[in-house]
């Protein structure tokens, strides 16, 4: 005889409670909603409120721990995954005078965007780089790479890695180098004597396959003079989305810096007012000088020197600034791309 729970089902409800013990779901049942965008929301992590703490954490973390004393931002939405959204991770990090972040290598892609200070280098497979605000530095998959800071204040800087990816996949692997300092085998600006003046190794052979990043730093100086020629020649259309937008490459075949993450800067003028924009790709935009306001869907935020907010896939948003404005972000559009997934709308007003 039936129960009185199984007289109340239905024959399909009673074959998909006879499969579950199986882990089969069917199909019909799924609770996945097979629209664009993600759980993610779009989040401000202000600096006047991240550099004070990050200011408190230098006297809880000892200086050998340095290459820890990073605080995560995560998605409201992704508590406790480390993640600023389901394809990105983006954290802060200080270093203090005559520290070193220990030399290490990780599976993950990680760039680093200097906020603030001077006097810190990074050192990538060898080769060592005097960094400033407002740089772009890129620091490849499974490099040998370590930190330190010669001046006299902290330096800060946001990294920027692909991790959700090699967790994807099930394949982060780190290893630590004996040795504090990875050994300094070439010339200072070695990559950029060879790859920065659009010119390359005799050596070279292009080949259909994205090639490493043969570039390991993007002064700010240079991107900084180039969006303003930009912004002052006539016979440059403005992009009524981004202002001026610039996007990093691959020297050696115009390629993304990484084959998960793109890069890029904008220049918003006085006074622009963008119109409506969303992509599928998740972006992290960190203020390199000036302020400018953001409309989301269902509030207004404004944003200034060095604050972080992320927005995410298919969420809809527009530019608005007073006073000129450069803006660095970083995305997973090289992925989307690559994967034919990416794709973008501007909206009418």
């Amino acid at each position: 005889m039936k129960g009185p729970n199984e007289m109340s089902q239905t024959p399909l409800s009673l074959f998909s409670d006879r499969i579950s013990p199986l882990s089969i779901s069917p199909l019909w049942e799924r609770k996945i909603k097979m629209v664009p965008g993600s759980q993610c929301v779009p989040h401000v992590w202000p600096y006047s409120v991240m550099r004070p703490l990050l200011d408190e954490s230098t006297h809880l973390i000892e200086k050998k721990e340095a290459d820890r004393r990073v605080l995560m931002m995560e998605n409201p939405s992704l508590r406790g995954s480390s993640f600023i959204s389901n394809s990105l991770f983006a954290g802060l990090q200080i270093i203090m005078p005559g520290e070193i972040a220990p030399s290490h290598r990780h599976s993950p892609n990680a760039l680093r965007f200097v906020m603030d200070g001077e006097g810190a280098y990074t050192s990538v497979n060898g080769e060592k780089v005097s960094i400033y605000p407002g740089d772009f530095i890129v620091t490849p998959a499974w490099s040998w790479h370590d930190h330190g800071n010669l001046g006299n204040g902290a330096v800060v800087w946001m990294d920027g890695l692909d991790t959700p990816f090699s967790s994807l996949f099930g394949a982060h692997f780190r290893e630590n180098y004996p040795e504090d300092i990875f050994p300094i085998s070439k010339q200072h600006g070695n990559s950029y004597a060879q790859y920065g003046s659009n010119l390359a190794p005799l050596s070279f052979t292009h080949t259909h396959e994205q090639n490493p990043c043969s570039l390991l730093h993007y002064s700010f100086d240079k991107t900084r003079d180039a969006l303003l020629s930009l912004a002052k020649d006539d016979g440059v259309k403005i992009d009524l989305a981004h202002g001026f937008k610039l996007r990093y490459v691959n020297p050696l075949d115009g390629s993304y810096p990484f084959k998960t993450m793109a890069a890029f800067m904008q220049l918003l003028p006085k006074g622009f007012k963008g119109l409506n924009y969303r992509t599928t790709e998740n972006t992290v935009f960190n203020v390199a000088y000036g302020n400018c306001r953001i409309q989301l869907k269902d509030r207004v935020v404004e944003i200034s020197s060095n604050d972080v907010l992320v927005i995410p896939s298919w969420e809809t948003f527009s530019f608005e600034s007073e006073n000129e404005t450069m803006i660095f972000s970083f995305s997973d559009r090289a992925a989307q791309q690559s994967l034919g997934f990416w794709r973008e709308e501007i909206l009418p007003i």
